[in-house]
């Protein structure tokens, strides 16, 4: 099946510069994991069903939805290190990846969604 990949285009005074869906969701797990008291990225099961009927995302556990206006929406699926404040983890993490998606690749955001999937006990 052929993949309809999706790209942030941002014009520059000598052409077009586009950036993947795979690198905006690249740069969110990274950003997501370095923050302190996540456990890591939480692959949801509808993923392997999108997986299934042909659109495969190449980081489990983040979508990146580019919305008309060039702006992107982030949902991010974590699990948290056990005595963690979800609250607290989940507020660092949205910061985290707008700061990083902002500072790395000068897109603009919509929306950082996190979903807490679990709990991992050290």
């Amino acid at each position: 099946m052929a993949e309809n990949k999706q790209y942030i285009m941002q014009p520059q005074d000598n052409g077009t510069v586009n950036i993947s869906e795979e690198v905006i969701a690249a740069i969110v797990a990274h950003a997501a994991v370095e923050v302190e008291g996540v456990a890591g990225l939480n692959a949801h099961p509808s993923n392997d069903i999108i997986e299934l009927i042909g659109k495969k995302t190449s980081v489990k556990g983040v979508k990146v939805t580019i919305l008309e206006n060039n702006s992107v929406t982030i949902d991010c699926n974590i699990n948290i290190n056990y005595g963690q404040g979800i609250v607290e983890v989940s507020a660092a993490v949205q910061e985290a990846i707008k700061n990083a998606l902002e500072s790395l690749a000068a897109i603009e955001i919509a929306s950082v969604n996190v979903n807490v999937c679990g709990i991992v006990r050290l």
